[in-house]
């Protein structure tokens, strides 16, 4: 249900001219997530949320994940934070303690605000309809959900099978305000993310905030952009950016150049050549790649790239040459608040995530529900070890 609040920005894009005269952002460094297992059967890409980078306030953690038909994410808390789950492929099938349940599916978004506190599971379409067929549970998969017959699937990791549930999920900081509020949900259909076209060979889907004149309507506590961009090949555009935001850009397939006002010529190519051989492989072992104002960087696939924030900068300049790209921009206000996690709980202090666990382990102050609630869509006896 979306929420009836207006949009919650406090820098206006509007006064963001289209053809900027002033600089664009530039990448700071390129950060390569390599694939890692998680949960129940999943793989995971991890940029951001790591060693290599802890946050980048008020983004705490982005997973690009694949879940197979034996995967999942079994019952688990959470508190002070948001998590935001869009998917590219497959279903995605949510429980939770007060009895919420839904499912998404291509290019759906769920937007959960834990707030104080909520107890779910998050198990692919595929994963229920199996467990069912089995007789582990009573319980009946959404419409579309099916069971692979496929002989080879089980030897294939999730990221390599085709019909892996594929997505995006990414923890955004709430400030302490708001680190306690009630939990509450947004969920949005394909077809009711607005896009927005400023020329052809380019669309944006505007999951929040406000691209090209083009605004959701999704409510964030934490004012925030979240942008899925598709360029074809030898496309140049620029997207407005609030001065007082930080953000990233994660690439999910293809090449694109972000940054660079002079635009980009045929000797800056940061991962070709020979001479740049070492840095690659460096790169793909999580190194830091730094790049200057003046110079554009290229992005591929699985990098997440942290955007400079000068003074003068109101926009990024992204440019498409011979391949097509693929990419989300995330921006948003910086809350500027100790922050602090653990497990699966972030607060402002240590001695406010203690209070977290001691309150989920006790189904108190929030976690009420969770003392004899188990989900129906996890398999029985599946719950994380607190």
């Amino acid at each position: 249900m979306l929420a009836s609040r207006a949009l919650h920005f406090r820098t206006s894009l509007s006064t963001l001219s289209a053809a900027s005269t002033s600089r664009s952002r530039h990448v700071l460094k390129s950060i390569y997530a390599a694939e890692r297992e998680e949960g129940m059967g999943a793989t995971v890409r991890r940029s951001l949320g790591t060693i290599q980078q802890h946050h980048d306030d008020p983004f705490l953690l982005l997973d690009e994940f694949w879940v197979g038909s034996q995967g999942g994410f079994p019952d688990h808390p959470h508190r002070g934070f948001e998590t935001v789950t869009y998917l590219f492929r497959g279903q995605m099938q949510h429980e939770d303690f007060a009895g919420h349940k839904g499912t998404i599916g291509p290019g759906d978004l769920q937007w959960m605000t834990a707030g104080r506190g909520v107890v779910h599971c998050e198990m692919p379409g595929s994963a229920v309809a199996a467990t069912a067929a089995k007789g582990k549970i009573d319980h009946q998969a959404g419409a579309g959900a099916g069971v692979s017959t496929s002989k080879d699937k089980s030897s294939l990791r999730p990221s390599q099978d085709p019909e892996a549930t594929h997505g995006l999920q990414l923890w955004v900081n709430l400030s302490q305000k708001d680190k306690r509020c009630d939990p509450a949900y947004q969920d949005l259909r394909d077809d009711q993310i607005p896009r927005a076209k400023p020329q052809n060979g380019v669309e944006v889907k505007v999951i929040a905030g406000e691209a090209h004149g083009v605004k959701s309507e999704v409510y964030t506590r934490t004012p925030t952009m979240y942008l899925d961009y598709r360029m074809r090949k030898n496309q140049t555009v620029e997207q407005a950016v609030p001065k007082d935001y930080s953000g990233f850009v994660y690439m999910l397939s293809g090449k694109a150049y972000f940054g660079g006002d002079k635009g980009l010529t045929r000797t800056i190519d940061n991962n070709n050549g020979e001479e740049n051989k070492k840095a690659v492989d460096l790169l793909r072992n999580h190194a830091v790649v730094n790049s200057t104002p003046d110079q554009p960087f290229k992005g591929q696939a699985h990098q997440a790239l942290i955007l400079s924030r000068d003074d003068g900068t109101d926009h990024l300049r992204i440019e498409t040459t011979d391949e097509e790209a693929h990419f989300v921009i995330l921006l948003g206000e910086p809350l500027k608040e100790p922050i602090v996690m653990d497990r699966l709980f972030i607060m402002n202090t240590k001695e406010e995530t203690q209070q977290a666990l001691q309150d989920f382990r006790e189904a108190k102050n929030g976690f009420e529900r969770a003392k004899e609630w188990r989900s129906t869509i996890a398999p029985k006896g599946y719950r994380l070890k607190f």
